[in-house]
């Protein structure tokens, strides 16, 4: 489980990284890229970036990342007060396909709508005095 710091941190690179790819990345390779977390090592050295790429060439738009890595860790670094600045690794999240796909598979099954009691044998609001 992440402490209350390992937390912080995390939101603060995925603050900084969302706003770097907005606003200061200039590689063509690099589509449509959402970050959705960022998880981050104990010892604050190390984080993990998942990444939803909104793109035909998904391999493509991550190598664009992942030669970017020496920039946004010196820019994090810059605007970052810690000791050390982490290691970067970028990785697809595989979470928005996968909800996608299940949310498919729901709207395909079939299920009846719930019939009216024909008896009347339900308790109606009026009948709870």
């Amino acid at each position: 489980m992440a402490t209350r710091r390992q937390k912080r941190v995390a939101e603060l690179i995925h603050h900084e990284l969302s706003n770097l790819l907005t606003f200061q990345t200039q590689d063509p390779r690099i589509g449509f890229v959402t970050i959705t977390e960022v998880e981050i090592t104990p010892d604050l050295k190390a984080a993990r970036v998942y990444v939803s790429i909104f793109s035909d060439d998904e391999q493509d738009s991550l190598a664009g990342l992942e030669s970017a890595i020496p920039f946004f860790r010196r820019e994090l670094a810059r605007k970052m007060q810690l000791r050390y600045t982490p290691t970067l690794k970028f990785e697809v999240d595989r979470s928005v396909a996968y909800g996608s796909k299940i949310e498919t598979l729901l709207s395909k099954i079939d299920i009846p709508p719930e019939e009216d009691d024909p008896a009347g044998d339900a308790a109606t609001p009026d009948d709870a005095n």
